[in-house]
């Protein structure tokens, strides 16, 4: 069985298959603030999604970070090493991105276990 969450007209903001969570890329709502603001926007949305499937940041399997500058990865990082938790650092690619929305700096694509 698939649960989907979120589910809207273009996509779901999470599904779950079995034990494993997918989730969709995750953005600023804010899209004016800096790195740092949006990042942790971002990480506020992946740990009220994993919290919803009953997981947390602790069983994050992978996380794909996409910037719109790579000038802003050390911002990010200040922000993501900050939030990631101890012992449990996922496998992790950031790469340099065009995003889909003006304003928007950082998005986060996340797969975890439940």
């Amino acid at each position: 069985m698939i649960e989907r969450y979120e589910v809207g007209h273009r996509m779901s903001e999470m599904a779950v298959h079995r034990d494993t969570v997918y989730l969709a890329g995750q953005v600023a709502e804010d899209a004016s603030l800096d790195i740092q603001g949006q990042t942790r926007q971002v990480l506020a949305s992946i740990d009220r999604l994993l919290a919803t499937a009953g997981s947390d940041k602790s069983r994050i399997l992978m996380a794909q970070i996409f910037l719109l500058d790579l000038a802003d990865f050390d911002g990010m990082n200040t922000v993501w090493d900050a939030w990631v938790a101890a012992g449990h650092t996922p496998p992790r690619a950031t790469v340099q991105a065009a995003l889909a929305k003006p304003g928007w700096r950082i998005e986060v694509v996340i797969t975890a276990a439940r």
